[in-house]
């Protein structure tokens, strides 16, 4: 498994966030800016529903917006963390129909975040395949590096999360 401890090649994203699909963004808290140094990527007020899975102090958002936090590793997931995701893919769909603008972000916007991204497009018709070429498209092709996440994602993650729970 390919993870961002483990693979220090692995390059910054070169924006903070991208749009996936209208109202839909992935992002980080880290990215290469325009100077070729990090940055730190701080949301305040842009989105509706921020959606954490790594958190780091002063990154936002604003106070006021709607952030819902769900640590997870860029590993293994465990019955319950697979819900948790499944359940924020969810309130990301939800929010989408309800004309709100949504961001889910992880550290770099590759793997946690491209989970829940993912799933949400899978949620609304779209293939697990299209849903992944897309992402690798719109936000970087270091997204979905983890093949355990595109193997969960090919699996379903209902089906991943029943054969996690079955193992423990």
């Amino acid at each position: 498994m390919r993870t961002r401890r483990k693979q220090p090649d692995v390059p910054a994203p070169d924006s903070a966030w991208n749009e996936i699909v209208p109202g839909l963004w992935m992002g980080g808290h880290q990215f290469r800016g325009h100077s070729g140094h990090l940055e730190f990527a701080v949301v305040g007020g842009e989105f509706d529903l921020v959606q954490t899975l790594l958190r780091l102090p002063g990154h936002g958002p604003d106070p006021g917006v709607q952030h819902q936090v769900w640590p997870i590793p860029d590993g293994p997931l465990d019955g319950t963390q697979l819900a948790g995701v499944m359940r924020l893919a969810r309130a990301a769909c939800d929010a989408l129909a309800a004309g709100r603008r949504v961001l889910v972000r992880c550290y770099h916007g590759y793997n946690r975040s491209g989970l829940v991204v993912a799933h949400a497009l899978v949620r609304q018709g779209s293939s697990c395949n299209d849903a992944i070429g897309l992402i690798r498209a719109r936000r970087s092709p270091w997204a979905l590096h983890n093949e355990l996440f595109v193997d969960y994602l090919r699996a379903g993650l209902p089906t991943a999360r029943l054969l996690e729970e079955l193992s423990e």
